[in-house]
C-alpha cells in the first residue's frame, strides 16, 4: 500500500531589518539586534515597490537563506539617491567658493520639507571670512526662525553635528564644492576610505550594477550618493508646500480661504505676518518665485 510521507516543515523565523546596502540583486540588512545579514527578495516582493536602501523590511531565514518577505510602508522617499525612510537632510552651504546663497538655501528647505524630511542647515567654510560679514547676520535670521544651524570649519569644533547625526538616517545636499565630503571626512576619516573603496570596486563609467549604500557615521547613517538630483519644482502642489515650510506652518491655517496660495488673496495671514516680520521677508519673496515656477508649469485650459 502506497503512503505519502509527510514533508518536513521548515523552521522559519521573521524579523525586521533596514536595508543598508544594495548592490544588483543582494540586499544588505540590518536587523534589530544589530546583525547584518545578505538577503535575496523573494517572489511576492514582485507585486510591491522594489526594495531601496532606508526600507524597513521583514526578512525570514529558512533553509540555508534570507529573504526579504515584505517592505513596511515609507514615511518618505527620493529618487536620487534611491532611498527612503530620511530622517534628515543637510543643507550644506559654502561661505565663500562658491558663493553663499540664501535663494538656494531657501529653495532646497522646501523640496526637503515637501518630501516630509527635516531640514538640518550647516554653513561651511566659516574660517573664510571676517567677524564683520553680512553672512553672520544671515545666518542668525535662520536660526531666529526656528531652523537648526550648525558652522563649520577650519579651527570649529563640529561636536553639535555629530550629536545630530546620532541615530538618525541623512543625506546631504548642497552646492557642488560646498565641502560636504570634507565635512564628513572630519567627523570620521574612515568614510573617505570607504567610499574610495567603493569606487575602485565598482569602477568609473560602469552602470551595470546597481548600488547604493548607508555608511555608518557619529552613530548614525548617511547615504554614499548624497544630495539632489534636481531642483524642480513643476510637479509640485502649490497649497502642499505652503503647508510644509517651517516659517509658515503658525499661520497657513489662519487665512481667510482654504485655497490660499498666499500670494494676491485678500486676508492672508502669511503675508500679514510677513509685513510684520514675524516671517522672513526674503524667505516670502523667495516663495513667490517658486510659486511662479509651479502655477506657469500647470496646464491651461
Amino acid at each position: 500500500m502506497y503512503r505519502k510521507e509527510k514533508t518536513q516543515l521548515r523552521y522559519i523565523i521573521m524579523n525586521e531589518a533596514t536595508i543598508i546596502k544594495i548592490i544588483s540583486n543582494r540586499y544588505e540588512v540590518l536587523d534589530n539586534e544589530g546583525n547584518r545579514h545578505v538577503c535575496v527578495a523573494m517572489g511576492k516582493l514582485r507585486k510591491q515597490k522594489s526594495p531601496v536602501v532606508g526600507d524597513r523590511v521583514y526578512i525570514e531565514h529558512f533553509d540555508s537563506q534570507i529573504g526579504i518577505q515584505k517592505i513596511m510602508p515609507r514615511k518618505n522617499e527620493l529618487v536620487r539617491p534611491s532611498i527612503a525612510n530620511v530622517d534628515q537632510a543637510i543643507i550644506v552651504m559654502s561661505c565663500k567658493d562658491p558663493d553663499f546663497s540664501t535663494v538656494l538655501i531657501d529653495r532646497l528647505i522646501f523640496q526637503v520639507c515637501y518630501a516630509n524630511i527635516h531640514p538640518i542647515l550647516c554653513f561651511t567654510k566659516m574660517d573664510m571670512i571676517t567677524e564683520d560679514d553680512d553672512i553672520h547676520q544671515q545666518i542668525q535670521a535662520y536660526r531666529d526662525s526656528g531652523y537648526e544651524v550648525y558652522v563649520s570649519g577650519v579651527g570649529y569644533d563640529n561636536h553639535g553635528l555629530i550629536q545630530a547625526l546620532k541615530g538618525k538616517i541623512s543625506v546631504l545636499t548642497g552646492q557642488s564644492g560646498a565641502g560636504k565630503s570634507s565635512l564628513l571626512n572630519r567627523i570620521d576619516p574612515r568614510f573617505q576610505l570607504k567610499t574610495q573603496e567603493i569606487s575602485k570596486a565598482l569602477g568609473r563609467g560602469k552602470h551595470t550594477t546597481r548600488h547604493c549604500e548607508l555608511h555608518e557615521i557619529a552613530q548614525g547613517w548617511v547615504a554614499d550618493t548624497p544630495g539632489f538630483s534636481s531642483l524642480d519644482f513643476t510637479s509640485m502642489n502649490i497649497l502642499d508646500l505652503a503647508n510644509t515650510i517651517p516659517d509658515f506652518k503658525p499661520y497657513v491655517h489662519q487665512c481667510k480661504f482654504n485655497d490660499c496660495k498666499h500670494l494676491k488673496e485678500p486676508n492672508c495671514a502669511i503675508r500679514e505676518a510677513t509685513e510684520n516680520h514675524m516671517i522672513s521677508q526674503e524667505r516670502y519673496q523667495h516663495y513667490i518665485e517658486v510659486a511662479q515656477m509651479i502655477l506657469q508649469a500647470k496646464p491651461k485650459y
